[in-house]
């Protein structure tokens, strides 16, 4: 620790000792990101690889059995190790205290040790890559889970650790928000970020725990020969599926929720606006919260559940379309009349609204119980998922480092890099997969190693767009790492915006943050007004 209370975090303490065990919330958000960020590459590569196998409708590049372990590979790189950790832990570790007016989270140490289980557990499923790929699919369903390789066992280890890292992010976020927001500072005063990542937290807490059940389960089915979910031990497959939606559909909101939050930071930023309709966006980040764990049944509407069952899940999946439709509402009323600035961020800002509004849309067909008995398990599934989790919450993500980019490192990014990146990422992302809305609807069924040749043209189409979308996403980050080389120093606040993390903290921040604590006078997005703290 440095004596020199103007030293940047960056600098208060050198060695690679200082970074490995360090307890400085914005150090360990930066080697979350850095974490994150690598196994994006490794999920965005297995990605191509499919993509690129699927161009003809017969074998490309790999046989049936590598394509299985690809696919699988992909989902399960991208939703364990990439998209529940990305914004939270990276995003979230580095910008909650600091918009909170806090010196740090409220349990340091507990923060610490939550990156170190996200390390053990991503070192389990680099293992279970090595050792012999899972074929699974993401959601390790019997038989798959019961008849594949022994790595499905590591694999499924490596996801029961990652949840711990979870709930112990969810449980540190939650005490800090609670119990160290910086005097004057008010439930209904703090950025919408926060709620955001409060209601993440929330699920993290209260869901993750039936995953790491269910997960144990199936390691002592593989291990011990015990009957629970494979049917030829005398186990129940449809428990399974109940069990892992249970956790999973809430898990699609802690994916999503932290990108909304994000949205809301960055569109009173660039338009220079209270966000329209504060306490209601604040609500519904709650609202969706608790009925994510009332939907999980429309996972299983072809799986043999009554008629009943399916009504009223289906009644339940189009409820929660209410509170997702209150924010994208309140974003464009904020948008409406506002001093707009279309830098990078604001762009992925932009891009949210558009391909969020497409995902979540589609969803709808999927929650009537008539429509998903033909879209079930076809390429729409795909396509759906995949606006609502790359289109949505890695648009968000990518919008969120560009805007605390500078806070983070103290250098801005060459703007016209960043525009162009992000007018690739969305030209590809929606070559790639609107494409595959025609296919679904059409009958092109998921995961398919070999094809109708009807269904070619549109793959192609579909690959095609995932190299536009590659292209793009290395622009962005030859953007950011450029700017460490050769970028220009940052303003003390680029944006304009008026939350604490600009308006009063150093750029870089100083080592415990702020020089004395701020005593909150207005509220978040108060533009044009003095802000921060009064004496």
């Amino acid at each position: 620790m440095s004596d020199n209370h103007d030293v940047d975090y960056l600098r208060a303490s050198t060695g690679i000792k200082s970074w490995l065990l360090t307890i400085d919330h914005k150090r360990l958000g930066l080697m979350y990101l850095a974490s994150v960020l690598f196994f994006f590459l490794i999920g965005g590569i297995f990605a191509i690889l499919v993509r690129t196998e699927l161009f003809t409708h017969t074998e490309t590049i790999m046989s049936a059995q590598q394509y299985n372990q690809a696919f699988t590979m992909h989902g399960v790189i991208m939703v364990f190790l990439v998209i529940i950790p990305s914004i939270p832990a990276a995003l979230g570790n580095f910008v909650l205290p600091l918009q909170l007016g806090a010196k740090d989270v409220a349990f340091p140490k507990l923060n610490l040790l939550s990156y170190y289980i996200y390390v053990t557990g991503s070192l389990f499923a680099v293992y279970s890559m090595v050792s012999g790929a899972v074929d699974t699919g993401w959601t390790f369903y019997t038989p798959y889970s019961s008849q594949s390789s022994q790595a499905v066992v590591s694999m499924t280890l490596a996801a029961f650790i990652l949840g711990f890292s979870s709930i112990l992010t969810g449980m540190n976020f939650m005490t800090t928000v609670h119990k160290m927001r910086a005097p004057g500072m008010t439930w209904f005063n703090m950025p919408l970020f926060i709620w955001g990542i409060y209601a993440t937290a929330l699920i993290q807490i209260l869901a993750t725990p039936v995953l790491a059940i269910t997960l144990l389960l199936i390691i002592v089915e593989r291990t011990l020969g015990v009957g629970i979910f494979d049917p030829t031990l005398g186990g129940d497959p449809v428990l399974f599926q109940h069990f892992f939606w249970f956790y999973s559909h809430p898990a699609v909101y802690i994916m999503i929720l932290p990108g909304m939050a994000i949205m809301s930071d960055l569109i009173a930023a660039f338009s220079q606006k209270r966000v329209f309709g504060y306490s209601f966006v604040a609500f519904s980040s709650l609202s969706i919260a608790l009925i994510s764990f009332l939907v999980w049944g429309h996972h299983l509407f072809v799986s043999g559940q009554s008629a009943l069952a399916g009504a009223i899940f289906s009644f339940l999946t189009m409820l929660v379309a209410i509170p997702s439709g209150v924010k994208i509402f309140n974003w464009v009323a904020t948008l409406y009349k506002g001093a707009i600035n279309l830098a990078t961020p604001m762009l992925y800002a932009l891009m949210f609204i558009f391909l969020f509004t497409i995902g979540g849309l589609t969803g709808l067909f999927l929650g009537v119980l008539s429509v998903d008995i033909h879209l079930h398990d076809t390429y729409f599934v795909v396509a759906h998922f995949h606006y609502v989790m790359m289109g949505s919450t890695i648009m968000a993500f990518i919008g969120g480092i560009y805007y605390w980019w500078p806070k983070m490192t103290g250098k801005m990014y060459k703007e016209s890099l960043g525009a162009t990146g992000a007018i690739l990422v969305f030209i590809g992302f929606n070559v790639t997969f609107f494409t595959q809305f025609f296919m679904g609807s059409q009958g092109m069924p998921r995961r398919y190693y070999n094809y109708l040749e009807q269904f070619e043209f549109y793959h192609q189409i579909s690959t095609i767009g995932s190299y536009i979308l590659a292209l793009g996403l290395f622009v962005a980050l030859w953007s950011l790492i450029d700017s460490l080389r050769n970028g220009e120093k940052a303003p003390q606040n680029p944006w304009n915006a008026s939350t604490l993390e600009w308006t009063v903290c150093t750029t870089p921040p100083i080592e415990h943050n702020f020089h004395e604590t701020p005593h909150v006078t207005t509220g978040p997005y108060d533009f044009g007004i003095e802000e921060g703290y009064s004496d």
